[in-house]
């Protein structure tokens, strides 16, 4: 049953009845799975995407004798995590493009935050699975991860396996695009599958770029449009960084020394 729009003071109209520059109300919760050396669940309106942490004492074969360590990830969707269900990818010869790119996405993202060096000779791999998709999966995944990430590195320190901590930065993503001319922060499944220009932004606490895919579906947009965009991205993912910070540092004041530096921002 598709949701009638909802008309605001301010005359823009978005389906959940958000203003074009709101993001959806984000909730974290820490440890979703028990045995999992770190894992958080994200929600973002319908969207709902869970991330665990696994430690394993290994690196890939092109890492052996370095000291460093890596960090990996994989992306799934649930069945029924779609309105169409969805059908799992072991059962076919092989994973979807999308997913390939989603994974690697993912992974670079959080190696660019994480002392690869300070972790020693092993991997974390980070499990993202979407319980339910609408819109925006893949940056949802980057912000979970992050958080899953944190706890698993956290976890290896409180056991004097490393002597400080890894995780450098946090990271985290968001939707933004062009639909019928109107920017708009974070998009729903049904903005997304309609705009013009499709754009997510991945950013560390302290504003710096990690990664930005955008493109155009229709007509060319102009550098003004990407910069525009771009800074309502920044405005999204500070409340996303925020919102990280605020889980976490409830597991440990640790995490307190992580999240946005206006002076950086």
């Amino acid at each position: 049953m598709k949701v009638k729009p909802k008309t605001r003071e301010d005359g823009r109209e978005r389906a959940d009845g958000r203003r074009p520059d709101e993001l959806r109300a984000p909730r974290v919760r820490l440890d979703y799975f028990d045995f999992a050396d770190g894992s958080a669940l994200i929600e973002m309106g319908k969207t709902k995407v869970v991330a665990a942490a696994t430690i394993d004492e290994k690196v890939p074969p092109f890492l052996k004798g370095t000291g460093t360590g890596w960090v990996t990830a994989e992306y799934a969707m649930l069945p029924c995590s779609t309105e169409k269900r969805t059908m799992r990818e072991r059962n076919q010869s092989r994973i979807s493009g999308r997913t390939q790119e989603i994974q690697r996405l993912v992974g670079r993202a959080l190696r660019t935050v994480t002392d690869l060096a300070g972790l020693g000779e092993r991997t974390v791999i980070i499990d993202c699975d979407v319980l339910q998709a609408d819109g925006s999966t893949r940056v949802a995944s980057v912000t979970a991860g992050c958080v899953a990430l944190a706890l698993a590195l956290k976890k290896l320190l409180d056991l004097r396996l490393i002597d400080r901590m890894p995780l450098l930065h946090l990271v985290a993503g968001v939707s933004v695009g062009l639909v019928k001319g109107q920017p708009l922060l974070d998009l729903a499944y049904d903005e997304d599958s309609t705009a013009e220009l499709d754009m997510n932004v991945i950013e560390t606490d302290r504003g710096e770029l990690v990664e930005v895919q955008a493109g155009a579906e229709r007509n060319p947009f102009s550098r003004k449009e990407l910069f525009d965009l771009l800074k309502l991205a920044d405005r999204g993912i500070a409340r996303l960084i925020q919102a990280q910070k605020s889980a976490l540092k409830k597991k440990s004041m640790l995490f307190m020394a992580y999240g946005i530096k206006e002076r950086d921002r």
